[in-house]
């Protein structure tokens, strides 16, 4: 039989007509299958690639969000460390002292609760082995306290660092107020190491920003492992254990994104790891479900070059056996199936690789889908200076941009007019609705003719993207602009304005447009509510005229004086000329808002020492987005309220002896006098003397005499080269340390961090 059909093999190829058929045939099947298989593993690539990038995105979000859960603990922990309470506990001989066991027990409490992620708070003696806590209370052993293993923790383990977070177990007698991972923070006295601070997490809390899956149909897990790889926290949707976590990360050695396969599926591994702990945050997506309509279309494929073969087949059998008719009819009989014109080759290869690529392609606009998000991330990135290098800014650019052309661009900053009153009028939970609401306006009226991208950069306002769609230059952004903020305010009841930049040198130069933009936009001060302005009206920063201005220290010190004397005309009078001054001078939007700011703050600063430190809480009036006359008025209105309270004041016998207390301060911050010198020389008695300063001021003589001292530190910081040491001595401290700690209580920031910053944002303005 094997003969027989070698026999017939030879035969039937012996025939032109044939051997022709069969090579088309056998073309036609490698041709699909290479064609499916390509579009496979090039679809599979391209998904890889671009769901990687959102993948590691939401990985980074949850990831700064619990850095900064893990910062603000730091900063906790430090404040602890620093309280006068702690010091007494860790160095008195008396350490079970009632009174500063339960004051400091309600610190921590205070402490605690003033985080929602914070479990409990320990303060560890390691010298004594005592333990203070919150909820448990002080323990004069760690033997008689339930969740004090981890007081075995070794210094080796901290090293260099204050401060370790670590995953470590909790005995289930202390499970209500322990917790698996807390951050533990060395308390130093003099070089040594005499304390430990715990402070407890919830982890649910901890752990809340981590995100689900973006794709709601892929199988995907995601993992936060500390340094040593043991899993902290995980979800997802299918079956992948911390084992296998451990396993992937061994496998990626590094790397952001890889391959790896598990109980026979392949998946897709991206992970990131933490600059402040250290944990690596891992995603692991099947591209089982990520694959699974792309390996419909190659099984397809497959299936179609399979049938060619086997009609290729069918069609040498029916040849032999019909005496092989001639390949006209043959050609016809498929037109008549077809209804169509075929190829010479019986297989109509143009219209089968055509029906293939547009599947591709519509696999492709698929995932372009997701680039928007991706854009506007990119310009806010670009405006905050996280993307500042050309070869990075154009390498995305280039990516997300794919639609946009090389002609100029339009940079747009929009921004909420009064933006103070706009957030009390509407309710915060309707606060993201009306800035969307905003964004499709604006949107909208650009559709026709633009293409356009907006992102939202802050509380108040967003940056917009514009270039013309096609050649024709479509109506004027400036005029549309105007006809975008009427409407906003037709149907929103609210304002809004705008600064146009333009941009001519590529997206390189983005940066710059947007500032341009948005000092144009800081000329709402003076032009008003609901306008559109034009960069390229206005002086730049080197460009700015000299301008007349009073020393800004010797404004504060007039208006306060003004105040402090309850003279509410005066007050009024200094600011009405500084208004009068900046309306005909036209001072530079940025110099008039940072002067107005500062005025503002002192008068902060007077109602604080007046009405105690609650006085100061709550947010005040956004300079920035205001207009002069509405700035004046909030300016005017703070500061006749303010003097007419210290002028009721001021009618108080008490209050003359409090005055003399005050003024005794101001003209002894250099000295080390205490309480006692102050009293004798109003000439009461200490106790009479604290009395009467709390009920008038509604603050201790000490604390109001150390505010005094921070306040003359921070000027003499920012208007003189003096050394710390030397500062410290000039407000009284004798040693530098001590001031050092005051003055981080008191602003949380040291004081060469305080100099450094200031003086940065004075050589932002122009001179």
């Amino acid at each position: 039989m094997t003969r027989s059909f070698v026999q017939w093999l030879k035969g039937s190829l012996a025939n032109t007509q044939t051997r022709l058929l069969v090579v088309l045939t056998a073309a036609v099947f490698v041709i699909i299958t290479a064609v499916g298989m390509s579009a496979y593993y090039t679809s599979k690539a391209v998904l890889q690639e671009e769901l990687s990038e959102p993948q590691h995105q939401i990985l980074r979000i949850g990831m700064n969000s619990i850095d900064e859960y893990i910062r603000e603990s730091d900063q906790l922990a430090a404040k602890i460390a620093l309280n006068d309470r702690v010091y007494q506990f860790l160095t008195s001989d008396h350490q079970a002292s009632y009174g500063n066991i339960t004051e400091l027990v309600q610190f921590l409490n205070t402490m605690v609760n003033s985080t929602a992620y914070i479990k409990s708070a320990y303060i560890y003696d390691v010298e004594r082995e005592s333990m203070v806590a919150f909820p448990q209370g002080y323990s004069s052993s760690t033997a008689n306290f339930a969740d004090s293993r981890w007081t075995k923790l070794k210094a080796e383990e901290f090293g260099d660092r204050m401060m370790l977070v670590k995953k470590r177990s909790v005995p289930s007698g202390a499970a209500a107020a322990g917790s698996e991972i807390t951050l533990f923070r060395k308390i130093m006295i003099r070089g040594e190491l005499r304390g430990i601070i715990a402070i407890n997490f919830k982890p649910a809390q901890l752990f809340s920003h981590m995100l689900l899956p973006s794709v709601s149909h892929l199988d995907s897990r995601r993992f936060v492992l500390d340094s040593s790889g043991h899993t902290l926290y995980e979800l997802g949707t299918f079956d992948f254990g911390p084992a296998a976590a451990q396993a992937a990360v061994q496998q990626l050695n590094g790397a952001r994104l890889g391959e790896l396969d598990h109980g026979g599926r392949r998946l897709l591994a991206t992970q990131i790891e933490s600059p402040v702990t250290g944990w690596r945050y891992l995603s692991v997506v099947s591209q089982h479900s990520l694959l699974s309509n792309t390996r419909k279309i190659r099984d397809a494929v497959i299936t179609v070059s399979i049938a060619a073969l086997v009609t290729g087949a069918l069609a040498i059998a029916y040849y032999n056996a019909a005496a092989f008719r001639p390949v006209r009819r043959m050609r016809q009989l498929f037109s008549n199936y077809d209804r169509r014109r075929v190829s010479h080759d019986l297989n109509d290869l143009e219209r089968m690789t055509g029906e293939l690529l547009t599947d591709h392609a519509q696999l492709s606009v698929h995932l372009r889908q997701t680039m928007p998000e991706a854009a506007s991330k990119l310009l806010a990135d670009i405006y905050a200076g996280n993307i500042t290098g050309h070869r990075d800014i154009s390498g995305k650019w280039g990516r997300y941009f794919q639609d946009w052309h090389s002609g100029p661009l339009t940079v747009v900053m929009v921004s909420i007019d009064d933006y103070a009153a706009w957030s009390q009028r509407f309710a915060p939970s309707d606060h993201s609705l009306l800035k969307f609401a905003v964004t499709n306006i604006i949107v909208e009226l650009f559709a026709e003719g633009w293409l356009i991208l907006t992102s939202e950069l802050g509380r108040d306002r967003m940056a917009v993207l514009l270039q013309p769609a096609g050649t024709d230059i479509p109506a004027g952004a400036q005029a549309i602009l105007a006809k975008a903020s009427a409407e906003i305010f037709r149907l929103l009841k609210f304002q809004v304005s705008a600064g146009i930049s333009i941009c001519g040198d590529g997206p390189e130069h983005l940066r710059q447009a947007m500032f341009d933009a948005e000092a144009a936009l800081s000329y709402r001060l003076y032009k008003g509510y609901g306008q559109v302005m034009d960069s390229s009206g206005i002086p730049g920063d080197s460009q700015a005229v000299e301008m007349k201005r009073p020393p800004e220290a010797e404004l504060q010190a007039r208006l306060a004086e003004a105040v402090e004397a309850g003279s509410g005309e005066r007050a009024l009078a200094v600011l009405d000329k500084l208004i009068s001054q900046i309306r005909e001078d036209e001072w530079y939007p940025a110099v008039a808002v940072h002067y107005m700011e500062s005025l503002y703050a002192g008068l902060k600063r007077l109602r604080q020492g007046r009405e105690g430190a609650a006085a100061g809480q709550g947010e005040g009036a956004v300079f920035c987005t205001l207009h002069l006359e509405s700035a004046a008025a909030y300016l005017r209105q703070q500061a006749e309220e303010l003097a007419a309270s210290y002028g009721r004041l001021k009618e108080s016998k008490d209050f003359i002896l409090c005055r003399q207390m005050i003024d005794y301060m101001q003209q002894h911050l250099d000295d080390p006098v205490g309480v006692q010198e102050i009293a004798d020389h109003t000439g009461i008695s200490v106790s009479l003397a604290s009395q009467l300063f709390k009920q008038e001021m509604n603050e201790t003589i000490h604390g109001y005499f150390t505010r005094l001292r921070m306040e003359h530190a921070c000027e003499l910081l920012i208007r003189t080269d003096y050394k710390i040491s030397e500062i410290a001595t000039m407000v009284g401290y004798q040693h530098e340390n001590s001031f050092i700690r005051v003055y981080r209580k008191y602003k949380d920031i040291t004081p060469g961090k305080y100099r450094e910053m200031m003086r940065g944002h004075k050589e932002a303005l122009p001179d």
